[in-house]
């Protein structure tokens, strides 16, 4: 019996020994064990534990930094009737409405400056900005990019809460992120979600403006599962630092509302394009001057590739970049300034950072083996120099046609083979938008009096007060348009 209970006592000591030796090792705060220091790091009190891609968890300090740089955006625009034959029949006279929207903005300098989507104040009359703080301001249209549906809008303010701009380039698929707007117009409607994927096309935008300009979509989204629904679109996209990665644009699904997938312009490219509409009026839209595809299994294995990755090069623009600098047709670029390129929307984001005249190293793989080469970015005209729209912009507007007036572009007088004209930059409310004229009308003659420039069309248009007026141009897709109205 004795033996026994010693055996026991000996069992029970060596069991309790062992416990301690195992609380010291993974628990005891004052033990140095490096497996200690990498899995159990001791927390303060109330501090949170962290969980997301980027090191947290805890979602309320980045709302507190994005939530007040967050703008409601409403706009209004007067909608004319139909043609209707009864009306005119029986003597009455349909009236014009007005039609209301509604979505959000991100303030992105303290003096005023916000960016949104194209699609939220494209063809507004009128745009109202509410603050997080309940105030009220008009605003006016900057300038608008319908390539990226990306638009610039000012109040005239200042000492605004700015939001901080992130890099959307060091966003990883699974890491947390939070979208701040305005859904169905309830303010200030913070949400979270992970970030799904990168580099979307989803052919959302289309390659013909409302004016009938022609537009070359840069479609490289960020796609998440962070809950956007009517509304948000042009509110923030912030990682949990609280920094802009994305403006919200759409959403995809069947019943008009969020069904777990939402995409948002990359900030790599919407700093760009509001810093350009900013400091230029317009877009400097650099291009390399190729056509392009995406590489298949068939074109990898034909051209040596290891991996189904890069952008196929099927034909060059004559005179353009690509062309001039020597990238030949059947090349596969696969970097643009050592960022990879794997697909078509990478290779538009990509370049889309860019304006002409920029230099850049374009990776491609040629004869088995990469080359570098150096191309110069040219614009649309096929000239590396940038365009100061704000320069050549009238700042004359006629008050009773509710338009303002600019020259046409280099290319646009190419295109169309004119010599000049008067380019409608803006329409407002007045007689332009009663006849049913566009904005990006260029109008070549009045009364048969040829207007080369927004000066002649103001000295014309002086000398028929109480008279009908026939006015003659073009849109920037070639049809020529003719329209009557008296002044």
């Amino acid at each position: 019996m004795m033996k026994k209970n010693l055996m026991l006592f000996a069992m029970a000591f060596a069991g309790g020994a062992l416990a301690l030796g195992s609380y010291r090792l993974f628990f005891d705060p004052n033990n140095g064990s490096q497996f200690l220091e990498a899995s159990s790091p001791a927390f303060p009190e109330g501090q949170f534990v962290s969980m997301g891609g980027d090191g947290a968890g805890d979602f309320s300090m980045a709302a507190e930094r994005t939530v007040n740089s967050v703008v409601h955006v409403k706009t209004q625009t007067t909608m004319q009737p139909v043609f209707n034959p009864w009306s005119d029949f029986f003597g009455y006279q349909q009236q014009p409405h007005v039609q209301e929207g509604s979505g959000s903005g991100v303030i992105i300098s303290a003096d005023g400056y916000i960016i949104t989507n194209n699609h939220v104040v494209e063809g507004a009359e009128k745009l109202q900005v509410t603050l997080n703080n309940n105030k009220d301001y008009e605003a006016t249209v900057v300038g608008r990019d319908p390539s990226t549906d990306i638009a610039v809008i000012k109040i005239d303010e200042a000492g605004l809460p700015a939001i901080v701009w992130g890099n959307s380039d060091d966003v990883r698929i699974g890491q947390w992120v939070i979208a701040v707007g305005n859904p169905f117009d309830l303010t200030s409607t913070v949400t979270a979600g992970i970030i799904s994927a990168k580099a979307r096309n989803i052919n959302l935008l289309s390659r013909e403006s409302n004016n009938g300009e022609e537009v070359f979509p840069v479609e490289s989204f960020l796609q998440t599962d962070a809950a956007v629904n009517p509304g948000n679109s042009g509110g923030a996209l912030v990682n949990t630092k609280g920094e802009l990665i994305g403006i919200n644009t759409a959403i995809q699904s069947r019943t008009g509302a969020f069904a777990g997938y939402s995409f948002a312009v990359p900030s790599s490219i919407a700093k760009k394009v509001s810093r350009d509409i900013i400091e230029f009026g317009n877009v400097q839209r650099a291009f390399i001057g190729v056509r392009i595809e995406e590489v298949t299994q068939d074109i990898a294995k034909d051209k040596g590739l290891k991996e189904v990755a890069g952008v196929f090069v099927s034909s060059l623009s004559e005179g353009g970049a690509a062309a001039e600098s020597g990238i030949e047709s059947g090349d596969v670029i696969q970097k643009i300034d050592d960022r990879p390129v794997n697909n078509v929307p990478q290779l538009q984001e990509q370049v889309s950072r860019y304006r002409p005249g920029d230099k850049v190293k374009v990776t491609v793989w040629r004869d088995g083996k990469q080359q570098i080469v150096d191309v110069t970015l040219r614009n649309r005209s096929g000239r590396a120099e940038l365009e100061d729209f704000k320069a050549a912009a009238s700042e004359e507007t006629f008050q009773s046609l509710g338009a303002t007036f600019g020259s046409p572009s280099p290319e646009d007088k190419s295109k169309l083979r004119i010599t000049g004209g008067a380019k409608v930059l803006d329409i407002q409310t007045g007689k332009f938008k009663s006849i049913g004229l566009q904005k990006g009308f260029i109008i070549t003659r009045i009364d048969g009096q040829t207007i080369g420039t927004p000066k002649d069309l103001e000295t014309v248009l002086q000398n028929k007060a109480g008279t009908y007026v026939e006015i003659r141009g073009f849109y920037a897709n070639g049809m020529e348009a003719m329209y009557g109205f008296r002044m």
